[in-house]
């Protein structure tokens, strides 16, 4: 029998290697991964509407030009498994953790779509792997320590996305450029990477299949059910995080750093509830959960369509935060816990499809966007509320 390389940890670093950073237990090294991994991948966001403008392009243009990321992701998420297996958890996430804030501060002085397309590839590569060592991690860490943390743990990549947004909402009522913002950006988090994770190694592995990791994550049919749960979470997350901020300029004249709230308003909402979302999981039950969730999002994104100040829209997308809380976690962890394949091919799979709705799902609609209004670009994503509605009950299928 052939043993999973990739679901084995790191090999113990050799005595005279040199750990640095904080000593922190297991569980506060995976909050802190999820955390560094949004802070840096959140500095572009609020700063969409200005490197528009720079371009002087329309949102159907920049649409496209931000699915560079989207595909370096599913290139990057394909593959990951053999790269980890040659590279191993801990240079993964101390390497490529940082250099997804060097790519976007690179991406920010495109002078045209095609040139951000291109800038935001590499980011897109960094990001699929990274999204799997952390996922992965979670999992292991929840296995050792016999009860749920993968909400937290998403809660920790909402507080990170959260605090990207408040710096960059702050940073474009001072006037500075998104260049000069993103540029410093990379020293930050560099240096809290180092601090933060400086100590890390992977958990030991779960109990799991000894399939070896194929090179292309195939998603299962109950992966792909699955899959339907998380699409309208992913959806509406994304169209949040790439158009909320353009939202709030094109819509009501907002100012700088109101358009700056709006790319965090759904974030801290959404932190918030997945701090406290693992109890309410084991109190109820994921399905139950995931359905009030799903509710609570279709209700934000509705009044997003409609609302007719700019308190009643971020009110809308705190609802969205909220919406969008518990669903990719809960179903990062039913995915984790099937037998049938080694863990990590059961995340990349999940994550291969769902996480790449998020980053090339939203650009698209910026086609709605510009054709139809921004505002039915909220509306566009309402069905797949409805789909996942129907498939919620895929949660619920422990292994």
């Amino acid at each position: 029998m052939k043993t999973n390389t990739l679901s084995s940890p790191a090999r113990p670093a050799p005595a005279a290697e040199h750990r640095f950073g904080l000593h922190l237990s297991a569980e506060w090294r995976v909050f802190a991964a999820f955390f560094m991994y949004s802070f840096g991948l959140g500095g572009i966001f609020p700063r969409l509407g200005e490197i528009q403008r720079g371009m002087g392009v329309g949102e159907g243009a920049l649409g496209l030009a931000l699915i560079g990321t989207a595909a370096g992701t599913l290139v990057s998420l394909t593959l990951a498994s053999r790269l980890l297996e040659r590279i191993g958890y801990r240079r993964a996430l101390l390497v490529l953790t940082p250099m997804v804030a060097v790519f976007f501060a690179i991406a920010s002085w495109a002078s045209g779509p095609l040139v951000l397309f291109l800038c935001l590839v590499p980011a897109g590569l960094c990001i699929g792997v990274v999204e799997v060592v952390v996922n992965v991690e979670a999992d292991r860490v929840e296995h050792q320590l016999g009860r749920r943390i993968m909400n937290r743990a998403h809660a920790f990549w909402s507080f990170g996305f959260f605090a990207a947004g408040l710096v960059g909402a702050g940073i474009a009522q001072l006037g500075i450029s998104p260049q000069l913002h993103l540029a410093a950006m990379v020293p930050v988090v560099v240096l809290a990477t180092c601090l933060l994770l400086g100590r890390f190694s992977p958990a030991p592995l779960r109990e799991s299949s000894t399939e070896e990791a194929p090179h292309f994550a195939r998603p299962t049919w109950a992966i792909m059910a699955l899959v339907c749960v998380t699409l309208s979470a992913m959806l509406l997350e994304g169209a949040g995080a790439d158009w909320s901020a353009i939202y709030m300029r094109n819509v009501f004249e907002a100012a700088p750093w109101v358009c700056g709230l709006a790319v965090a308003a759904g974030a801290f909402t959404q932190a918030v509830m997945r701090f406290f979302a693992d109890s309410l999981v084991e109190r109820f039950s994921p399905v139950v959960f995931a359905r009030c969730l799903l509710v609570v999002l279709g209700c934000g994104a509705l009044l997003v369509v409609l609302a007719p100040s700019p308190a009643l829209a971020l009110l809308g997308l705190g609802l969205m935060g909220v919406g969008t809380s518990g669903i990719f976690p809960l179903a990062m962890s039913a995915a984790a816990q099937r037998t049938d394949r080694p863990a990590a091919v059961n995340v990349a799979a999940l994550a291969q499809i769902s996480f790449v709705v998020f980053l090339l799902g939203p650009p698209l609609l910026g086609q709605v966007a510009e054709h139809f209004g921004i505002r039915n670009l909220y509306a566009a994503c309402l069905p797949f509320v409805l789909l996942s509605l129907v498939a919620v009950g895929a949660l619920g299928k422990k292994k």
